[in-house]
């Protein structure tokens, strides 16, 4: 009697835990299904998402060429369908790229990228939309996070490989992970000119066409370049199947004095040209910095042109006169402000900044920091920006947390 009693209750007290086990283990695999369920709806959401930044061109469809809010958000260029972008509606993002930068002259702190020495774009953080603006307009504030980034697909690296006698460049050109063999690679070399006592200075272009080898390298030779010192800047457009990237290399004899450009008014196409004293607070002695800016823009097949600009030339001293010189761009066609300066005969260089994001493959870093996220879903796409090669990545978060319990 007493030992079948005890068989009973050991019975009942196995079958209880079992059922105990069971349950949490059942339980403990349905939040798993559901937290997939969650994890599956926001990678759908994120494809969803990208493509509708990507395909529309927001609304009004030109805010990207004007000093307005939009009041709904896509990077889409108006002017094409597909994925190809608008090079001045990414400009308007507060990329995170680079630390801001404050100008004193105009009490205005910009939105930087700036891609080595004489090479930025300085943006107001006025005229730029932020991230908080641009979830509202996407409709998901307060139950989304994300960060668009867009990438140049083609790296092209340039190299001074000798100094004069000849003048010789290396140009690699690489895919994502790999060399391009037998890429068509476009070239330009801007050649300064310092001469001439309180002279402004100026600029010689020679171009060609090279391709690369098995390694996807070229090495380029110039020898009418004797002089060591002499200033120049040189682009490279590298085109293999249809992708098409930009790379680019500068020599200037003086980095204490020089110019910086800021945007100043884009829906005015206005470009301020600052000293480097008044924004990097360099110590005396005071020098006048005198410049001669171009704009150059590529046609469809990346040949040059020249367009001509009011108020091209001028000078700048740190605490003297008007604090800034002005050019007017005269239109929205992506290109290249090319800036020569100069303060001696010896000393000067060139500056260059692109008038459209893609002109020299900017990078773009918008949104928030998806590091410290729970679960991220991501997707890419391959796009045009002015016909250079980029690819946009999504990163897509939720803020509702959620995680197994077993």
């Amino acid at each position: 009697m007493v030992s079948s009693t005890i068989d009973h209750m050991v019975a009942v007290t196995v079958f209880l835990a079992a059922t105990l086990l069971f349950i949490g283990l059942f339980n403990q695999t349905i939040q798993t299904a559901v937290i997939y369920q969650r994890h599956r709806a926001l990678s759908t959401k994120a494809s969803d998402l990208l493509d509708n930044m990507l395909l529309n061109p927001g609304i009004p469809v030109n805010w990207g060429q004007a000093n307005i809010n939009p009041t709904g958000f896509g990077l889409q260029d108006p002017e094409f369908t597909q994925y190809k972008l608008s090079p001045f509606s990414l400009m308007r993002l507060r990329s995170f790229t680079g630390d801001p930068v404050y100008y004193e002259k105009t009490n205005m702190t910009y939105s930087n990228i700036t891609m080595g020495f004489g090479n930025y774009l300085l943006m107001p953080y006025a005229d730029v939309l932020n991230y908080s603006t641009a979830l509202r307009l996407l409709g998901i504030n307060n139950t989304h996070g994300f960060q668009l980034t867009l990438t140049p697909l083609i790296t092209v690296s340039i190299a001074e490989t000798q100094a004069k006698n000849p003048l010789r460049l290396s140009v690699n050109v690489a895919g994502t992970g790999f060399p391009l063999a037998n890429a068509r690679v476009s070239y330009y070399l801007f050649l300064v000119s310092l001469a001439g006592e309180g002279a402004y200075p100026s600029y010689m272009v020679r171009s060609g066409t090279v391709y690369t080898n098995e390694q996807g390298s070229v090495s380029i030779e110039f020898a009418d370049v004797t002089d060591e010192k002499l200033c120049y800047s040189f682009i490279a457009y590298a085109h293999l199947s249809g992708i098409t990237g930009v790379g680019y290399h500068q020599r200037v004899s003086s980095q204490n004095n020089y110019i910086i450009p800021f945007i100043g008014n884009l829906s005015e196409k206005k470009v301020l040209i600052a000293h480097s004293w008044d924004v990097k607070q360099f110590s005396p002695p005071v020098a006048e910095v005198k410049y001669n800016s171009t704009l150059v823009i590529f046609t469809e097949d990346f040949t040059l042109r020249e367009v001509p600009l009011e108020n091209a030339t001028g000078k700048v001293n740190y605490g003297e006169g008007y604090p800034y010189g002005e050019i007017t761009i005269p239109n929205y066609n992506p290109g290249i402000l090319i800036v020569t300066y100069r303060k001696s005969a010896t000393e000067g260089g060139v500056i260059m900044t692109p008038w459209g994001i893609s002109s020299m493959a900017f990078p773009v870093t918008f949104g928030g920091d998806p590091a410290k996220q729970e679960w991220v879903a991501t997707d890419t796409r391959q796009v045009l920006v002015n016909g250079i090669t980029y690819q946009a990545k999504l990163a897509l978060w939720s803020y509702e947390g959620y995680q197994v319990k077993g």
